[in-house]
């Protein structure tokens, strides 16, 4: 037989399909003369197959092992190779048990609601990343002094959306919780309609748009509970007048004279807490946030961020969370890169981590976290070192008062710079969220070169 490393190659991918298949693998070893393997289902190994091929001396089934006799030299080969082609598949398999022990974990009363509050506000994220794009571009245009007769349009594009966000997020809310759609953007319009700047409550006069998508959750809630409970107990030959009206009334007079100031107490709150706390702990705030966002992202409580970040680009035009939190994803493009560089003879992974890497790069950290640096381990803590250094650089310009913050909610990394707005400028923000992600990257490249890997880790071996 031919013992060349391609012989081995081309002998390991031949015995692989016959014993099942990588997803029937659950251990690969090898003595002097053969290659062990364990086996989920030994049902699946086609023997007669094995026997046939050239190379193959033999199959044996014993021991709750089923071995391939290779001969000697040969066996070291052809395992080193098997090894490297079911590689891959262990790491993809052992992504996906984390993902599903993760979901189950997930499976609370506390996180079910963030992931329905959510599924209100996700909905909107096109249209604030529309929006957001074209007040960045009016901005530009505005400072440079260009167009001057087309910026007044596009100011008016951009900001339509954001003046009646709290009419679709009353919509979303009904629909998510069981009412009538448009009833709740019927209530939730009472927040933003003008005519509240007449109303005295308390002896306080409204504000149109206090309490702003707080207020609009809060109410259209409201208006669901009301309907819900009309539908229960007015007569059917009545409920297509008096439940609508019923709802409307009881749910909108609850908003003028309850909830529009609750919820405009608790959003300047949020404006507030955000500045202070940049300006006052920013390094120490971003090193926090930045480095806890992964973890945050694998429970899903970074999903209770979503009507902050709205409510902040509501109040003051962008939000500075977004920026600082971005910073998890260049901590992970790090870690990745460096996993890339460590394991040069494990071309699966690495083809997995070139295939992810671009995505990574805008923002969608997903697949190399479930498929490279959590299944790796310590890759993982070391992504968020980088996390944490590249939001503590951002945090810490924020405490010399150079705010950088986004638009839109959604995008991230590269795919967020369309969308960065600041108080110093856009060359200014740019530079210092460039800053930032650079300094993810690195930081998450040296500390999982250097700490990411132990002597166990290995191709076969994707443990730490």
């Amino acid at each position: 037989m031919d013992t060349s490393k391609d012989s081995a190659k081309d002998l390991a991918a031949a015995i692989l399909p016959l014993v099942g298949g990588p997803a029937n693998i659950t251990s690969v070893a090898h003595c002097m003369t053969r290659l062990r393997l364990g086996l989920a289902d030994p049902s699946l190994a086609d023997e007669p197959a094995l026997r046939a091929l050239t190379g193959v001396l033999g199959v044996v089934a014993d021991d709750g092992t089923y071995q391939v006799v290779l001969g000697p030299g040969v066996v070291a080969r052809v395992t080193e190779d098997f090894e490297r082609l079911t590689a891959a598949r262990r790491l993809a398999v052992r992504g996906a048990r984390l993902r599903e022990e993760q979901r189950r974990r997930n499976a609370t009363p506390l996180k079910t609601a963030l992931r329905r509050l959510a599924a209100v506000f996700v909905p909107l994220v096109p249209a604030l990343v529309g929006c957001g794009i074209l007040a960045g571009v009016n901005g530009l245009l505005v400072n440079a002094g260009w167009l001057p007769g087309l910026t007044p349009a596009l100011a008016a594009l951009a900001s339509a959306f954001m003046a009646l966000i709290t009419v679709f997020v009353g919509y979303h809310t009904a629909k998510e919780f069981g009412g009538t759609p448009i009833l709740g953007g019927a209530v939730a319009a009472i927040v933003v309609h003008p005519g509240v700047a007449k109303v005295t409550a308390f002896g306080v006069h409204l504000s149109p748009g206090q309490g702003g998508v707080l207020g609009a959750l809060a109410a259209a809630l409201l208006a669901t509970r009301v309907e819900r409970w009309c539908r229960g107990r007015v007569p059917d030959a009545l409920d297509v007048l008096l439940t609508p009206a019923l709802t409307v009334l009881v749910a909108g007079l609850g908003t003028l004279y309850g909830i529009m100031f609750a919820a405009g107490a608790v959003s300047s709150a949020i404006g507030t807490a955000a500045n202070w706390l940049l300006a006052t702990t920013g390094a120490f705030a971003g090193l926090v946030l930045g480095g806890l966002f992964l973890p945050l992202v694998m429970v899903g409580l970074h999903q209770a961020l979503i009507p902050i970040h709205t409510t902040l680009i509501e109040q003051q035009g962008y939000t500075v969370l977004l920026p600082v939190l971005a910073m998890a994803g260049a901590g992970q493009v790090g870690a990745a890169v460096a996993v890339y560089v460590r394991l040069r003879t494990d071309t699966s992974l690495r083809t997995t981590i070139r295939s992810a890497l671009p995505a990574g790069l805008l923002g969608v950290g997903e697949p190399l976290i479930y498929g490279v640096s959590l299944p790796l381990g310590r890759p993982f803590l070391t992504a968020c070192a980088g996390g944490a250094a590249g939001g503590a650089f951002v945090g810490f310009f924020a405490m010399l008062g150079d705010q950088v913050g986004a638009t839109a909610i959604g995008p991230s990394g590269w795919a967020l710079f369309p969308l960065l707005a600041g108080n110093r400028g856009l060359g200014v923000t740019a530079a210092i969220y460039a800053g930032g992600l650079l300094t993810g990257y690195a930081v998450g490249f040296a500390a999982t070169y250097t700490f990411g890997f132990t002597r166990r880790t290995s191709p076969a071996s994707p443990t730490a």
